[in-house]
């Protein structure tokens, strides 16, 4: 595609690559010729983005960002995997996003989500919504976020853990189970600590129906971690309050979590 004067002279494109009309390109950023580029997205200077990597409308990529490079990773055989990254997403100065590690796999990063500086997202994870990861959180191969989950500066993350929606995750704490929904956990190890209070009522869930849902939320919480009940027995509990939608996703993610192969288990809490 011929430049236009949205795109920085310095800039350099690879033939093939499709680079939307309104989008905007500066200085010294490199565009692969796979790599595709939606409209009104805005690529700071020194950005690199390679392989078969497809971005959204309205994101904004800051200086020195790099996306969609090979993955660290040893079993990589140098296959053309995937980056998929949504719209109106904001990811900061130094942010790396790794392409997976297999033919036909995806790195997948939904909408309005914000990583801020120097975080990294390695092959193959996934990450929802609205989720926002602070400074130079790093997380490994086939990590998955929900929606609406928040992970504080310098927590690193286990590969394959997954962490579920509404989550919040203290700094510097290291994640090597599944994180609960609706959940704060810190700590090393981590521990769940509390639900998270303040992102449900900022999110409008606590007041639900009246509040029911969030007193609901609180009674499942007693029973998982502070009834003395095993926490197979305190998930099997569970299942007589799933009318309510949000602890039957908190019930399903611990039953999965718990009984999935390939899940790490959920995190632990004080079991009294």
């Amino acid at each position: 595609m011929a430049l236009t004067t949205l795109i920085h002279p310095t800039a350099v494109i690879y033939a093939g690559a499709q680079i939307h009309p309104s989008a905007r390109i500066g200085p010294y950023a490199v565009i692969g010729e796979k790599v595709s580029v939606g409209a009104d997205t805005s690529i700071g200077a020194h950005v690199v983005i390679e392989g078969y990597t497809k971005v959204g409308d309205r994101n904004r990529i800051f200086p020195h960002a790099a996306i969609g490079l090979e993955p660290q990773d040893l079993k990589y055989d140098g296959s053309m995997s995937l980056v998929e990254i949504g719209d109106d997403n904001a990811i900061r100065e130094c942010v790396t996003i790794n392409r997976p590690t297999r033919l036909g796999e995806v790195t997948r990063l939904g909408n309005h989500n914000l990583l801020m500086a120097y975080s990294h997202v390695a092959h193959n994870c996934e990450i929802a919504d609205r989720v926002i990861i602070a400074n130079s959180v790093a997380l490994a191969g086939h990590v998955s976020i929900e929606s609406h989950a928040r992970l504080s500066g310098l927590v690193g993350v286990h590969q394959f853990v997954h962490i579920g929606r509404y989550a919040m995750i203290g700094g510097m704490s290291r994640i090597e189970r599944d994180v609960p929904p609706y959940t704060l956990v810190e700590g090393n190890p981590s521990r769940v600590r509390g639900l998270n209070q303040v992102l449900l009522r900022r999110s409008g869930i606590a007041e639900e129906s009246g509040g029911q849902v969030y007193k609901e939320l609180r009674e499942a919480f007693r029973l998982l971690y502070r009834s003395g009940l095993t926490l197979e027995e305190a998930i099997s509990k569970l299942e007589g309050m799933i009318d309510n939608v949000h602890v039957r996703h908190l019930y399903e993610f611990l039953k999965s979590s718990a009984q999935e192969k390939g899940r790490r288990g959920p995190t632990p809490g004080r079991r009294k």
